[in-house]
């Protein structure tokens, strides 16, 4: 069997396909867009993963499923995650979160609200805190 035998350049071919495509194509492409919120579709990256079901159907559902799984699929935001942090003293006091507020132009009521200082074990704590958030705003 030589290197040049054609079904041994056509299984190559398949075998390096379908690694590309079981892996996810927004994730390879652009694996700082890891964790972000969803959004828009970025049409490459899902024309991609689509490339992957012209082979076989498993590897681009695959595709697909890492891609929406990871929020790679997605173009960034313009606006940004909505999480700011900022280290502060530890422990934070009220003259501290005040100056912060004030050089950020945000108000500075906050006293009279219920505020929680508190550090999420991880991104999806985090994004559910915030989605806690929006519900709690809404309602009022």
């Amino acid at each position: 069997m030589s290197l040049l035998d054609p079904r041994r350049a056509v299984a190559t071919a398949l075998i390096a396909s379908l690694t590309l495509a079981l892996a996810g194509c927004g994730t390879l492409f652009y694996p700082e867009r890891k964790g972000q919120l969803p959004g828009r579709i970025d049409p490459g990256v899902a024309i991609a993963d689509g490339i992957g079901l012209l082979f076989f159907i498993v590897p681009g559902v695959i595709a697909y499923a890492i891609d929406f799984s990871n929020n790679t699929i997605y173009l960034p935001s313009e606006a940004g995650a909505g999480i700011d942090a900022t280290p502060l003293d530890d422990p934070a006091d009220t003259a501290q979160v005040d100056a912060l507020l004030a050089s950020r132009g945000l108000p500075r009521g906050w006293q009279a609200e219920v505020v929680r200082v508190e550090r999420p074990r991880d991104l999806g704590q985090a994004l559910a805190w915030i989605e806690a958030s929006r519900v709690d705003l809404a309602a009022r």
